[in-house]
């Protein structure tokens, strides 16, 4: 049992990050996306490590950065839901609208 789940959205964001890396490089996008699910178990195992983003969301999420990328999951979920993997550059306002979209 992997200890997390994802929000189907959260599956479109990986799919969409591998997609754009591997234009350029198969080899990256291959290991960023495992860098990023070796983060879901590692925060599967020790949830309340990531930290709040009170200007995202006034939802008890918890946030944890993997290279440019920020994960967003529920904590207290078993097993734990990740509900995005969103570019950490993005614009604060579009992070927020699109975490409200999926809570």
């Amino acid at each position: 049992m992997s200890g997390f789940a994802l929000h189907p959205e959260a599956l479109s964001d990986l799919d969409e990050i591998w997609e754009f890396i591997a234009r350029d490089n198969l080899d990256a996008a291959d290991r960023v996306l495992r860098e990023i699910y070796e983060a879901f178990q590692s925060l599967a195992n020790f949830p309340h490590r990531g930290h709040f983003r009170p200007d995202l969301t006034s939802h008890p999420l918890r946030f944890h950065i993997v290279r440019n990328f920020l994960i967003a999951y529920v904590p207290d979920e078993k097993p734990l839901l990740v509900l995005a993997v969103l570019h950490g550059r993005r614009n604060p306002r579009v992070l927020a609208a699109l975490l409200r979209e999926r809570e």
